[in-house]
């Protein structure tokens, strides 16, 4: 039987006036990659902000319907947001390293921000997040090097690196690589496929082939709505819809 980890219900979203989520329900799959796709203003971005609860730091944003997280309503009263962003981490768009700190202080940020003192506990963490992004190898005799001095595509896989250090269950990711090389892009997409086999993964994409190649569920947004979820497969290859399958021919975006 098919697991799902996250899934929202009726879905909406606004930033003032404006309604940038209408209705949307979708069931994401434990350990899938799920990837959001739709023109710019879609409500792509929004969608997974809602996920973490980082859409309500927004001043003049609030949503309303449901979003569970392995069954547990991540909007309910008794739910602490900071604990809901500890087990469903966020990879942004631009990498941004925390300037002043070390690659070693950026990995560990979160879990000395967790309480975490122990020395050795933290060695362990920081190869093991830095080993899970594909950065180990090249860091390993630059930790105390400020986390800025790495390339654009190392920096990105440090922010993924710092994200997996406090051991969320769910990464969402916002277009982490369309700052990036071709070079770099190719890591972040190999590395999102190791991911999968310990993470729920939901990434935003406004690349067609990167979602073609990375997810295992598409979800197509137009103009806020959910306009078709399925299989990568099915929908890049027999789009249920007309506007899916226009968009992803390119007569529209």
């Amino acid at each position: 039987m098919e697991k799902f980890k996250v899934w929202t219900e009726k879905l909406n979203a606004w930033f003032g006036e404006n309604h940038a989520l209408r209705d949307v329900s979708i069931n994401v799959k434990e350990n899938d990659v799920t990837a959001i796709i739709g023109p710019s203003g879609c409500g792509k971005s929004t969608f997974i902000r809602c996920l973490n609860r980082m859409h309500e730091l927004v001043p003049g944003a609030r949503s309303t319907g449901r979003v569970f997280l392995d069954a547990s309503d991540i909007y309910a009263k008794s739910v602490d947001p900071v604990t809901i962003r500890r087990r469903v981490g966020m990879v942004f768009q631009k990498p941004n390293p925390f300037p002043t700190m070390s690659v070693y202080d950026n990995v560990a940020a979160g879990l000395k921000l967790n309480g975490l003192r122990n020395r050795e506990k933290l060695d362990r963490a920081v190869k093991r997040s830095l080993e899970l992004a594909f950065l180990w190898d090249e860091v390993k005799l630059d930790l105390d090097k400020p986390g800025t001095s790495l390339s654009g595509g190392q920096q990105q896989r440090l922010c993924i690196a710092r994200a997996l250090a406090v051991e969320p269950e769910v990464i969402l990711m916002d277009e982490p690589c369309s700052a990036l090389d071709p070079v770099a892009t190719a890591k972040i997409e190999e590395l999102i496929a190791s991911l999968k086999t310990q993470y729920t993964v939901v990434i935003v994409t406004h690349n067609m082939q990167q979602a073609a190649r990375v997810s295992d569920n598409t979800a197509f947004l137009y103009l806020g709505q959910l306009i078709e979820y399925g299989a990568t497969t099915q929908l890049f290859e027999n789009p249920k819809e007309e506007l899916t399958e226009r968009y992803i021919t390119g007569k529209f975006g």
